[in-house]
């Protein structure tokens, strides 16, 4: 008998005997992953959360911007990770780890040696980018999130990750689109985050894992730069409004899609995470802020920058992407659920883009057209 067969029929015994309580259940058999499994859910220790006056341990994975939003635990308690080097700033805000979501050990050593207790994670291949690396994607976005899933349940730890826009399809409603409906992606990004859902909604109702997850519209951020996203137009048409003046759009004028601002995207998730559980009827919600297309957005703009010029030319991936995507989100369940209530609205979204932009370029010594 292989040693893995033998393991499964040994816990299965335990199973008879009444030796594991339902919160230490395998969640499953798996051959491969079995084994990094073994040292947490063969014992009889049982979940232990911190207590609501405690003060989270959090890891965020892939996103070094939302440390700012979790400052009130203190910064020595949000320890950021990525595979990239971040910006320089990044460095006095607070402990920056290099990890790579593939590499199981290291998470589990940065989890244990911390004491995290909020595992954030981010990290992921966007939209237009995944198609043209499948491969890629579906190794990042999909045995990624296995890996911190596993870690979250292993160390019974309060776990988010966003869902988005891109996890609704052409056959979804549009306008606008509800928490629960038929979803049926066309993207392997889509594909993942509609697997992150289920997968999160399946632990949390089999072994009460505290998942919570945020479909994420278009985010539209100064520190992030365009990263191969369906929506990444709305970023780079600030950037080139105040450095060339003309903007290449490459979706149709009439393009409608719900976006938000960062720091609203970065509140709702940071709200969502300090909601207690009794308050959640759902653990995947839509967030809604604004909706606009190119076209408004661009006349938007123009009211400040009049010399703005904006043309198009159709990018066929990214237009069949966002034309398979809902108009506009229902977020009614969470604004219900949680309070969640957007700050920004398209002119404020605007002209908050174009000072911090137009700060940033002079801090850096380039021209402000």
């Amino acid at each position: 008998m292989q040693l893995g067969v033998r393991v499964c029929v040994a816990i299965l015994g335990l199973f008879r005997q009444g030796c594991l309580s339902r919160a230490r259940i395998l969640p499953h058999c798996s051959f491969s992953s079995l084994p990094r499994q073994m040292s947490k859910w063969d014992s009889h220790e049982t979940c232990s959360l911190p207590s609501p006056q405690d003060k989270p341990r959090v890891l965020i994975t892939g996103d070094t911007n939302i440390h700012l939003s979790l400052k009130q635990y203190g910064t020595e308690n949000v320890i950021l990770t990525d595979i990239k080097k971040p910006a320089p700033h990044v460095f006095s805000n607070g402990p920056f780890v290099y990890a790579d979501v593939l590499d199981y050990k290291h998470l589990r050593e940065l989890i244990v040696t911390n004491g995290i207790t909020w595992l954030v994670h981010y990290s992921a291949l966007l939209s237009a980018v995944g198609e043209a690396n499948m491969a890629l994607a579906r190794k990042i976005n999909i045995t990624g999130l296995h890996n911190v899933l596993d870690l979250a349940l292993e160390h019974c730890l309060r776990f988010f990750v966003p869902s988005t826009i891109g996890a609704f399809g052409p056959s979804s409603p549009r306008d606008p689109a509800p928490d629960l409906c038929v979803q049926r992606p066309r993207t392997i990004y889509g594909v993942s985050k509609v697997h992150g859902e289920l997968m999160g909604e399946y632990l949390h109702h089999k072994y009460g894992l505290d998942f919570r997850c945020l479909r994420y519209p278009g985010v539209i951020s100064v520190n992030t730069p365009p990263g191969g996203g369906t929506t990444d137009y709305a970023v780079q048409i600030f950037h080139d409004a105040l450095s060339t003046g003309h903007h290449e759009c490459y979706l149709r004028p009439d393009t409608r899609l719900p976006m938000m601002h960062i720091s609203d995207c970065h509140r709702a998730t940071v709200e969502f995470m300090q909601t207690p559980e009794s308050q959640l009827s759902l653990r995947t919600y839509n967030i809604a802020a604004m909706s606009f297309t190119p076209d408004e957005l661009a006349q938007e703009i123009q009211k400040h920058l009049p010399h703005l010029k904006v043309t198009y030319s159709l990018d066929p991936v990214r237009q069949t992407i966002a034309d398979s995507w809902p108009m506009r989100f229902d977020d009614t369940n969470a604004r219900r659920d949680w309070g969640w209530a957007p700050a920004f609205g398209l002119e404020e979204l605007v002209a908050d883009m174009l000072r911090s932009i137009e700060d940033m370029r002079v801090s850096q010594g380039l021209p402000v057209n």
